[in-house]
């Protein structure tokens, strides 16, 4: 049976290291790519309190996930194969933890902050290793 592996995808140059490596490490295994929307990133801007704001950020969201989804799968190309897909909502650590339930392991990207930015912005690639219930390999 093939290892089901979870790839978070948010456009960063990290995101598509780990893609990369999960194709080249893992050439047998069903790859699934997460995208999560963050409701933290509407901010707190005027706009937000206009009506029909927040859809439109959300449809704008949404389209995002499916350009990332289709470099994602023009990467797959590449390696000769395809990539599943999903879209959540939800903050980004604990919605690919729960995410990952499902799979047998998880790749992702580390912007490799340290010191201060670490601590003020905090990472997802930490707490989704320190809570996931499957390994988890971090490419940098």
């Amino acid at each position: 049976m093939a290892e089901k592996i979870l790839v978070p995808i948010d456009g960063s140059e990290h995101a598509t290291k780990a893609l990369s490596y999960t194709f080249e490490e893992f050439p047998d295994a069903e790859v699934t790519v997460i995208n999560v929307i963050d409701p933290i990133d509407v901010g707190y801007t005027s706009t937000v309190g206009m009506p029909g704001y927040s859809e439109e950020w959300y449809e704008d969201s949404k389209e995002n996930a499916e350009e990332l989804f289709a470099e994602a799968q023009e990467k797959a190309d590449e390696y000769g194969t395809t990539v599943s897909t999903i879209t959540d909502v939800g903050q980004p650590a604990q919605t690919i933890v729960t995410a990952a339930e499902d799979f047998d392991h998880v790749v992702m990207g580390s912007h490799g902050r340290s010191g201060v930015s670490r601590i003020l912005l905090g990472s997802v690639a930490e707490t989704v290793v320190r809570r996931s219930p499957v390994p988890v390999t971090v490419v940098r």
